[in-house]
């Protein structure tokens, strides 16, 4: 069975950074594409940033030029690097993979920018 655990999370100030991580066991990690989504209260579920095998990239025009994901493939982790932090990313971060909506969720960890 897949499991996705998401590190990381945590309170920090305005401007400040946080490195989430999220760990799969059970699939093959090395072949999914992987995503970052994010929740916040009252909002539905968005993509953040996701990252392909080749290692390409997108992101959600929101986070362009201060967050960055990418991957370990030794180690089944892919990352969610947030600088700059905003009080409006404020959230639950889920990270994603296979990347899609029939792929497996992490339970989120909670990312609290204060202003």
């Amino acid at each position: 069975q897949v499991q996705l655990v998401e590190s990381g999370g945590g309170l920090v100030q305005s401007g400040g950074s946080l490195r989430l991580s999220c760990t799969v066991s059970g699939g093959r990690f090395s072949i999914y594409a992987m995503a970052w989504y994010r929740q916040a209260p009252g909002k539905q579920r968005e993509l953040v940033a996701a990252i392909f095998t080749g290692g390409s990239t997108n992101y959600t025009d929101s986070v362009k030029g201060r967050f960055t994901i990418s991957r370990d493939n030794a180690k089944n982790t892919v990352y969610l690097q947030m600088n700059s932090l905003k009080p409006e990313d404020t959230a639950a971060y889920y990270c994603n993979g296979p990347f899609g909506p029939r792929g497996y969720w992490g339970k989120g960890t909670l990312v609290t920018v204060s202003s």
